[in-house]
């Protein structure tokens, strides 16, 4: 089968599955996760769903998001809009799938941590339902569309600045720096233009109204007695200018008639927050952006290997919280001012700790071919950074290998951040990408070899620190004579051994 053949396939497979294109009201996609808005959360078969072979794990948030995993998500995802497109359009379409009477039936080990790991989701997304955390999630679904093209860029600024260092292809590499460096030059332009449209504006006002942040003349501009740089403030600048945009927007929509909106409401959107942002936000955004830039600094060069324990060790708690999103534009702000976020690969520990729990889950539990079969199909998304597999469908349901997977990454972000403070800086030029995924992204201020050995010496330190802590201390003797045993035969009674875990653990 073809390429483009089997993600058709793929996007056929999962349309039924989650309630026909009558059930889909939203399609959109991240990295690595396919995101639906559904109508009727009840029509879709998560047990089927799962169990096909392109499907890594499905999560629960304000989307139904399937995840995919990098590279296959961008292929599937204009399939699967065809598809729904075309079952819209017909005369009489197909009705929503009915649900599945034998969803969740299963009695195997995996299907009960299945099961566990669904109903974590769902009180997770209860919990991050607060108006902060859908604030910090407006923010994540500003800068989420501009990965890839911070991946890309990532990827041509390193192997530019590897053929600089090599001296090879002098006449390329000034091409391949202006391709590198591009977007960064203009990605104020496109926050701007995200962040009108995630908070109701018209997204070309907000691009405009952040484009005078890059605009070489401001340079010409005095604010708060000094005179303004070109691009001070960047992203956070532009976040703020464009917010402010789509106030004044609204504001004109209610009271400019309508013969005379089109001429108005856009001179005065660009107008009024266009000297806010020259006058105010872009000189206090810039002095954040340095006092974020230098609060880096100082934790790693401070706080080091202590820093660096405590960010991978609590990272995907963080994440369970919904407050990892908050982090986001922190990143974007590092990577325009140094080149660089040096949080990333500490905070990319944090999957380290999850693959090496469960090889020790997979071997301490040599007789659960149940859960060892999940296992083995999720370990190697799991080596390249994809983990919702492992963490819902693994180590979060069993409770204690969770908190041992994140001791493993505790102990790979503070080998990491120990490196930090003696002067090895290891940085990411991207967002999105963790595990090996990563590799192609590393930059940092002693030469890529040096800072591609510290980033692969902090996976092994995480893969060995989850590994030994999940092996010796993940399990009680209760749990472990629970769950090390086939599925269709439990220790004791008829009781699933993944529903008795939950009351133990």
């Amino acid at each position: 089968m073809s390429e483009e053949n089997k993600h058709h396939a793929t996007a056929a497979a999962i349309l039924p599955l989650v309630g026909g294109a009558a059930n889909v009201t939203s399609v959109a996609h991240c990295m690595t996760r396919l995101r639906l808005g559904l109508r009727d959360r009840a029509l879709v078969r998560d047990e089927q769903l799962k169990a096909l072979q392109a499907v890594l794990g499905v999560v629960e948030d304000d989307t139904y998001q399937i995840v995919l995993g990098p590279g296959t998500v961008a292929r599937v995802t204009p399939e699967f809009e065809a598809l729904v497109e075309a079952e819209n359009a017909r005369s009489a379409p197909a009705s929503p799938a009915p649900a599945d009477p034998d969803r969740g039936s299963g009695t195997g080990t995996a299907e009960a941590l299945a099961a566990q790991g669904a109903a974590l989701k769902a009180e997770r997304k209860a919990k991050n339902s607060t108006p902060f955390k859908l604030f910090l999630r407006r923010i994540a679904n500003i800068f989420v569309p501009l990965i890839p093209a911070l991946i890309g860029c990532g990827i041509i600024a390193g192997l530019n600045g590897l053929l600089v260092n090599l001296h090879w292809l002098p006449g390329v590499t000034p091409a391949l720096a202006a391709m590198a460096s591009g977007f960064m030059a203009l990605i104020a332009v496109f926050v701007g233009y995200n962040t009108a449209k995630e908070f109701g504006g018209t997204p070309i006002l907000g691009g405009a109204v952040a484009s005078v942040i890059v605009y070489a003349g401001v340079a010409d501009v005095e604010a708060f007695g000094r005179h303004l740089s070109p691009g001070q403030g960047g992203v956070l600048g532009a976040l703020g200018a464009a917010w402010l945009g789509v106030y004044v927007e609204k504001w004109c929509r209610r009271r400019v008639p309508e013969s005379v909106d089109v001429l108005v409401t856009p001179t005065v959107t660009v107008l009024v927050a266009g000297l806010a942002t020259l006058f105010g936000l872009m000189f206090l955004a810039g002095e954040v952006s340095t006092l974020i830039g230098d609060a880096a600094d100082w934790l790693l060069s401070h706080g080091g290997a202590g820093a660096g324990f405590l960010l991978g060790g609590l990272f995907l708690p963080l994440v369970m919280l919904g407050l990892h999103q908050a982090l986001i534009p922190i990143h974007t702000t590092l990577i325009e001012g140094a080149g660089f976020t040096v949080l990333l690969p500490i905070l990319a520990m944090a999957g380290a700790g999850q693959v090496g729990a469960a090889i020790a889950i997979y071997y301490r539990l040599s007789r659960n071919t149940s859960i060892r079969a999940t296992i083995k199909s999720a370990l190697w998304p799991g080596f390249l950074g994809v983990g919702e597999p492992l963490i819902y469908g693994v180590s979060l349901p069993l409770g204690r290998p969770f908190i041992t997977a994140c001791t493993g990454g505790a102990f790979g972000g503070a080998f990491v951040g120990l490196f930090n403070q003696l002067g090895t800086d290891v940085g990411s030029t991207a967002i999105g990408p963790s595990g090996w995924a990563l590799f192609p992204l590393l930059d940092g201020n002693h030469g890529l070899g040096r800072t591609v050995a510290v980033y692969a010496a902090g996976l092994l330190v995480g893969y060995v620190a989850g590994f030994l802590a999940t092996y010796y201390f993940g399990f009680t003797r209760t749990m472990l004579t629970e769950l090390d045993a086939a599925p269709d035969s439990p220790a004791d009674g008829d009781v699933a051994p993944g529903e008795r875990v939950a009351e133990k653990v």
